[in-house]
């Protein structure tokens, strides 16, 4: 009896592990799937976000140090400054969509721009307004 009793707990088991088979494969074909979708949506996304932190940082220092150099810079040379900024990070924008305000020794720098996102399957722009400026606390 003993036996027949192990024979058939045995036999239950292979049976649980039949129904089982492929339950990895599709396990890991899934994981595969979301982790090639974050790999695609970090590598399209990350990069806009990057070169926007380079630019604020740079419009700050801009900001910062613009009237207090020696000459101080002309409002022209301060716009050119930040315009190649731009260029050089390659953030869509034209000169004249800088925003520049200079009044008695303070001085402000702002910049709205997108950047379009095409994931393939959705797109969308991100949204940037970077913003630097003299003022003391």
């Amino acid at each position: 009896m003993a036996v027949k009793s192990a024979g058939k707990v045995e036999g239950s088991s292979r049976t649980a592990r039949r129904s089982e088979r492929g339950g990895s494969k599709l396990n890991l074909l899934i994981t595969l799937l979301i982790l090639a979708a974050m790999a695609i949506f970090a590598v399209k996304i990350a990069p806009p976000y990057v070169e926007n932190y380079q630019f604020q940082d740079a419009i700050n220092t801009e900001a910062q140090y613009a009237l207090n150099e020696y000459p101080k810079k002309s409002e022209d040379d301060v716009r050119q400054d930040v315009w190649k900024e731009a260029q050089d990070l390659g953030i869509p924008a034209k000169p004249e969509d800088i925003q520049l305000t200079m009044s008695n020794g303070s001085l402000s720098i702002s910049l709205d721009y997108s950047v379009p996102i095409n994931l393939y399957v959705y797109q969308f722009a991100l949204q940037f307004h970077p913003h630097a400026d003299n003022h003391t606390i």
